[in-house]
């Protein structure tokens, strides 16, 4: 049987071959960071130190869910002193707004805090 390589073959081939062998050191000479450990510590064991990283990941969500509160009340105000201009609204609306905003914030800062202080 009569096989057909020519140089090019081959040295895409070595290419390929030494590509794909030199991969791993690439990516440890590179100087990537390591893993942080959670918050909590690593703990005593794997379930432990999943369950600090979940931790994490709610803290995380909590601090969404609040930014998204903010975002929600700041456009609401906005939306508000939109309409003073056009006469829809007065400036007591526009207070009324941002007070009762500020107090949901805070409302669902302390539910929020004290959802991650059960965990």
């Amino acid at each position: 049987m009569k096989t057909n390589s020519s140089p090019t073959q081959f040295f895409r081939r070595s290419t390929l071959v030494l590509g794909v062998l030199t991969l791993p050191v690439v990516s440890f000479a590179q100087g990537l960071p390591t893993l942080e450990n959670p918050s909590r510590g690593t703990g005593n064991g794997i379930m432990q130190t999943i369950r600090n990283y979940g931790y994490d990941i709610v803290l995380l969500v909590a601090l969404l869910v609040v930014a998204s509160m903010f975002i929600g009340v700041c456009y609401h105000a906005y939306g508000t002193y939109a309409e003073i201009h056009t006469g829809r609204k007065t400036w007591g609306q526009f207070g009324l707004t941002v007070a009762i905003g500020a107090v949901l914030l805070v409302i669902g800062i302390w539910l929020l805090t004290e959802a991650t202080g059960i965990l």
